[in-house]
């Protein structure tokens, strides 16, 4: 039972991390509609801008600077590049975002280098935050920290720890949600945001400068990305091809949640990432289900080899089978309200 808890909150805590990057990329599409391709790029370079700017000036001021200074690089490319060729459509944005990609992984490998780099966790968030423990005769007890080596160690007994540094991603994408939330509903910048997105001209006619809010979105979503790369790079790996590894799967988080909707990226951020976690320790195929069952098995039969498969073999590719029932059986995605 502590081992299923443990592994939700890690299930909820990586479906967080996934909606801050997820997060930025709906802004952009939902105000510009553009697909963003290099968005993973910016994820990356938080990571590698906020181990450089660690060694400098500690970890928690970089957890502030690294964003910023994503998103201006994001609101420049906005301005000067992306800028220029959105008049042409849809198929000239994706090439040009296409292009940075392969421009921002190149010259991280020239600066950093082909390997990953040394970015940990801060000694500050290391070890333990609680302790579940299943003591025997007892039931589950909860305690602060690592808990009591020798009860944990006793026979019959287990424990299962949650890392303090899983709680601090949770809290991050939590707070990075609500401040999100009354940006957009409750402030007069959102209000402005909300209006170039739905009648743009009519903003331009009331004095605002819809082009630079546009350029304020997309920097804004770069630096959402940003935050994800300072939180996520030390917690997984920081390597100059961590931007191909989540950009799939983000673009699934998307899509699944449906196109320019922000509840829906949230769910489908939770959804995939308790999907994620919990398929991997699940050691169970539909022959050792069928066989449980008393069900006859023809070993022979072409479907066996398939059948073989388990559940933690399939984890990999579960988020992209779920991406295909939905866009077979809705379209728009969860939450999603868009019919591009």
């Amino acid at each position: 039972m502590e081992t299923f808890f443990v592994f939700f909150l890690n299930g909820i805590s990586y479906g967080l991390l996934l909606f801050m990057l997820s997060s930025g990329l709906t802004l952009i599409f939902s105000m510009m509609g553009v697909l963003n391709f290099a968005h993973t790029s910016f994820y990356m370079l938080g990571a590698y801008f906020a181990y450089a700017l660690t060694g400098l000036i500690g970890f928690f001021p970089s957890l502030v600077l690294s964003p910023l200074l994503v998103g201006l690089l994001g609101a420049a490319f906005e301005r000067h590049s992306l800028r220029k060729v959105h008049a042409y459509g849809h198929v000239p944005e994706l090439l040009v975002t296409f292009g940075l990609s392969y421009v921002v992984l190149e010259v991280v490998r020239l600066v950093w280098g082909p390997a990953n780099v040394d970015y940990r966790v801060p000694d500050a968030l290391s070890g333990p935050l609680f302790t579940l423990a299943s003591v025997k005769g007892q039931g589950l007890s909860w305690m602060v920290g690592a808990g009591d080596a020798a009860m944990c160690a006793a026979a019959g007994n287990s424990c299962t720890q949650f890392p303090i540094y899983r709680g601090f991603m949770a809290l991050v994408a939590l707070f990075m949600l609500g401040s999100l939330w009354l940006l957009l509903t409750r402030t007069r910048i959102g209000l402005i945001i909300q209006a170039a997105l739905t009648h743009p001209d009519m903003t331009q006619a009331l004095g605002h400068n819809v082009p630079r809010v546009m350029m304020g979105v997309f920097g804004g979503g770069c630096a959402l990305a940003g935050l994800a790369g300072v939180i996520g790079g030390n917690a997984f790996v920081t390597e100059p091809n961590m931007a191909a590894s989540v950009g799939a799967i983000i673009f699934v988080v998307v899509v699944v949640g449906g196109m320019g909707s922000l509840a829906g990226a949230f769910l489908a951020s939770l959804l995939i990432g308790l999907i994620q976690t919990f398929a991997v320790v699940i050691d169970v195929s539909g022959a050792s289900l069928l066989q449980s069952l008393g069900s006859p098995v023809a070993f022979d039969h072409w479907a066996y080899p398939l059948l073989k498969i388990s559940v933690s073999q399939m984890a990999p590719i579960l988020p992209y089978l779920l991406l295909v029932l939905i866009l077979i059986f809705r379209p728009k995605g969860l939450l999603g309200t868009r019919e591009e």
